[in-house]
């Protein structure tokens, strides 16, 4: 899943972006709020970080514009103001949690997981790609009754592909959804991370779940021995 910080004090952005990439998510970062307007209109987010005191633009004014928009992407505002008045204000332009700094990053990374599931409810459910099961929430993949450990960007790799299981993913597309923004690496490293997953998810059960489609990208299949 891919997250946008949106937080000028640059030391908190980098820290909190270690950290979340470090959970597996692709995250993006910048420091004011017309930038981060304009990347959370050129962009697919799955949540947003936003951070109240921004230069060009509060973080008030960034959510209530994206929400006039149409912009349903969760915000969760970071603000060091204190106050009922304060987070009354971010919930009435449209965020959906608040959380006042200092913060704790067990408790930012659980209030990220409970809006995310929020959010997908109903939609990024359990994943059941024929005796595959993919689950968001906990992170955890199996197949049939096997557990299958696999580590947290081949676990985004594989939920991608499962959250559009039975279409064809483009290599590019995997990389914007997986990968942040400023990823300037090798895009041959999603060949590499499918044919770790082929490893893990198919060769040891007799399947053949990831298809190659020549010249598009990859397709999620149910079970093919």
């Amino acid at each position: 899943m891919r997250l946008l910080i949106v937080e000028d004090e640059k030391r908190l952005a980098l820290t909190l972006a270690k950290g979340l990439s470090a959970e597996g998510f692709a995250v993006d970062v910048v420091h004011d709020g017309v930038t981060g307007l304009h990347r959370a209109t050129s962009a697919d987010y799955d949540l947003i970080i936003l951070d109240i005191m921004l230069p060009g633009m509060n973080g008030y004014r960034v959510c209530s514009t994206l929400r006039a928009a149409g912009d349903e992407t969760p915000v969760l505002m970071l603000t060091a103001k204190d106050g009922e008045y304060d987070e009354a204000e971010g919930l009435d332009t449209g965020a959906d949690d608040y959380l006042r700094k200092p913060f704790s990053y067990v408790v930012l990374l659980a209030r990220i997981h409970a809006l995310l599931r929020r959010r997908t409810r109903g939609g990024a459910r359990t994943l059941r790609i024929g005796d595959l099961i993919v689950d968001p929430g906990t992170h955890t993949c199996r197949r049939g009754d096997c557990d299958v450990p696999l580590t947290a960007k081949e676990f985004a790799v594989l939920e991608h592909l499962a959250m559009r299981a039975g279409e064809v993913v483009s290599k590019a597309d995997i990389l914007r959804h997986v990968w942040d923004f400023a990823y300037d690496g090798d895009p041959n490293i999603v060949e590499v991370y499918i044919s770790t997953l082929r490893r893990k998810i198919d060769a040891p059960f007799g399947r053949r779940s990831i298809l190659t489609v020549r010249g598009a990208g990859y397709r999620l299949a149910g079970d093919r021995g």
